[in-house]
């Protein structure tokens, strides 16, 4: 058993890999009676084209199948539903679709051993048919509807169709109405056989346990597979540019909604140290604490403090501003005035203070059992170690974050999708 260690936050993560390639990850605490575990594979809505590992067979899947199987996974063949099995147990479960990859989850302080038992029962025991599949879509349409009438998520898709011009990114986790109309029970079947191996998986329990006891537990539910070869997925080529520089939609809305948005290059060198650079400049441009976020605060073109997030795989790479502006040019153009401030003259205590501030971020989300649990889970299948974070910060200095600030936040590279009322 791998074991890695974070000196700083006083935190172990022991990294078991079974016979059948699923890799686990555990974290105990003795400071919660709370146990969280999260079991993910790396399919999410962007590998919609691939090579079947011991066909060879090329396959392309409509659009939501990732989506689509996650709901299915609850339906047993005795004709029980797994989701309300879990909830009667007393836990709190769920499941979800990413971009690149899907999760099954639960909470629990009691009957935690059930409930684990439960989620790797279903997870390994698929049950399609036609009229489950059928069935299926009618839910499924009904959601894509309420996606379709929701001003931020429509603020969301809009900015990556701005972005990105052949990516699958684009396209919407659930699909649309017609892509989920083309599954069926055999497509569902081949995208599970592929993606649900276990070489393709893997679990995160976080909480009160001890290691050996819960490495067993597990390796005793689990089902021996033959092991599987490389996945081969299959993408656009990378884009340099983006595809358009602004987008504006029409809804019903009380106030209009932004995001102001700049492309960034996929499988740059160290990435950890790329995002907690970016990080630290999105705090320096715009945050709570900067004066361009009070400037516009105290005039009343910004309502609120703008959500700041940087999205990457080795896929795409974006930073996003979002919030809710009367007037969200000016929003824009204000903040390209401050990036061009700031590579003229780097305000170097701001970045000190900032450097802090999101250093702290990092420490607090050790706090919570999910938060470490997703986490964890996240930047394993990114190939990136968590503690890593925590670890290199130092090493980010105010040049290197200077040299990143004039990489990444290029206007050029400037989008703007913009939500206003009807």
């Amino acid at each position: 058993m791998k074991v890695i260690e974070s000196l700083k936050i006083k935190e172990k993560v022991y990294i078991e890999q079974f016979e059948n390639g699923l890799t686990v990850l555990l974290v105990p605490k003795t400071t919660t009676n709370k146990k969280y575990a999260i079991w993910g594979t790396h399919f999410g809505s962007i590998d919609n084209h691939f090579i079947m590992p011991e066909t060879k067979e090329e396959v392309y899947v409509p659009d939501g199948v990732a989506h689509f199987l996650e709901h299915k996974m609850f339906e047993q063949e005795n004709g029980k539903n797994s989701l309300d099995t879990l909830m009667a147990l007393g836990v709190d479960a769920n499941a979800y679709t990413t971009n690149d990859h899907t999760a099954y989850l639960f909470e629990a302080t009691q009957h935690f051993e059930e409930a684990l038992e439960e989620l790797m029962d279903y997870v390994q025991h698929p049950y399609f048919t036609d009229e489950n599949v059928e069935k299926e879509k009618g839910i499924i349409a009904q959601e894509i509807g309420m996606y379709d009438d929701d001003p931020a998520w429509q603020l969301y898709m809009n900015a990556l169709d701005c972005l990105y011009k052949e990516n699958a990114i684009k396209i919407d986790i659930a699909g649309t109405v017609e892509s989920i109309s083309k599954i069926d029970k055999e497509v569902l079947y081949k995208c599970y056989n592929t993606f649900y191996h276990p070489s393709n998986m893997v679990m995160v329990v976080c909480g009160n346990f001890e290691v050996e006891e819960m490495l067993k537990k597990i390796k005793a539910k689990l089902i021996e597979k033959p092991k599987q070869g490389e996945i081969k997925r299959i993408y656009a080529p990378a884009e340099k540019e983006i595809h358009k520089p602004y987008k504006e939609t029409q809804m019903e809305v009380s106030q209009p909604a932004f995001i102001v948005g700049f492309k960034d290059r996929v499988e740059a060198e160290n990435m950890v140290q790329r995002h907690i650079a970016i990080e630290i400049l999105m705090n320096m441009l715009l945050g709570k604490s900067s004066p361009l976020y009070q400037q516009l605060y105290q005039e009343g073109i910004l309502l609120a403090q703008p959500d700041l997030d940087y999205e990457f795989t080795k896929e795409y790479a974006h930073v996003l501003f979002s919030g809710q502006s009367k007037e969200p040019k000016k929003v824009q153009e204000a903040l390209l005035k401050e990036i061009q401030r700031q590579k003229e003259n780097f305000d170097q205590t701001h970045f000190e203070r900032m450097k802090k501030k999101v250093y702290g971020d990092y420490v607090v989300e050790y706090n919570n059992i999910a938060d470490i649990a997703r986490m964890l889970l996240a930047d394993y299948l990114k190939q990136i170690q968590s503690f890593d974070y925590i670890e290199q910060f130092q090493s980010v200095t105010p040049e290197y974050t200077k040299q990143i600030l004039q990489e990444v936040f290029d206007e050029k590279k400037c989008i703007l999708s913009v939500v206003k009322a009807k």
